[in-house]
């Protein structure tokens, strides 16, 4: 049922769509980004397609196509149609520093997803209502899925805030400012015998292995201090 849809794109935008797919029973359509969200709004609208099922969207880095002169990110859209029961990928590809059209007046569920494509890979969207980060503070640096965004970079750059009545963890040490899969935790944690999750070994009441921070080292010695200090299950008060 997929393949009527790629084919009304084909139909409609001609030598527009650029490419189309079907691995492994998946249907993707890419399309020039000019005509991005023309197709997305011609895929909601048109009856045969009726795709009123906003999915998600994302993008892709490939930072060695850059090299080759081509386009470095892909942005990817899932959409479904419950009437129909059929679902479509379409796809377009963003240069380095060029904006793509904003899809938020067919889809109003796109704001977030391309607040956080923004926030994730620094694509821009053009007439977007509010373009802002959405899961980094505003003043980090750097885009943290770009796949040469450094290992090392320590974040937060800005000095811990206290906020009253807001409950967080405060700043730890330099492996916050890597991605989770590439930290050898088995090597950091052999023979140690505690948490990987710092807030895990807080609420259990254990140190904070992977932390080198003075904050983390203070506030494991008053969790501490206060576990040596609360009467036992066993004996009561």
């Amino acid at each position: 049922m997929s393949q009527k849809v790629v084919k009304k794109l084909q139909s409609e935008f001609g030598d527009k769509v650029l490419a189309t797919d079907d691995f492994r029973g998946d249907d993707e359509v890419t399309i020039d980004l000019a005509s991005w969200a023309k197709a997305a709004e011609f895929l909601k609208e048109d009856p045969d397609c009726a795709m009123d099922h906003f999915g998600d969207l994302t993008a892709v880095d490939w930072p060695d196509r850059e090299a080759e002169g081509q386009e470095r990110f892909d942005l990817v859209l899932y959409l479904r149609s419950v009437e129909n029961k059929t679902r479509i990928f379409l796809r377009a590809r963003v240069a380095d520093g060029k904006k793509a059209p904003t899809l938020t007046k067919v889809w109003p569920g796109a704001n977030w997803a391309e607040r956080e494509v923004y926030d994730m890979f620094g694509i821009e969207f053009s007439d977007h209502p509010d373009l802002r980060r959405i899961l980094m503070y505003e003043e980090f640096e750097g885009f943290p899925l770009r796949k040469d965004y450094p290992i090392d970079k320590v974040q937060p750059l800005v000095e811990y805030r206290d906020v009253e009545g807001t409950l967080k963890l405060p700043p730890f040490g330099i492996e916050e400012g890597q991605p989770f899969g590439r930290i050898d935790w088995e090597g950091r944690l052999e023979g140690v015998g505690e948490q990987v999750s710092p807030s895990i070994g807080l609420q259990t009441g254990e140190r904070r292995a992977l932390s080198d921070s003075e904050i983390a080292e203070e506030q494991s010695a008053k969790l501490t201090a206060a576990t040596e200090a609360a009467p036992s299950e066993e004996g009561g008060e």
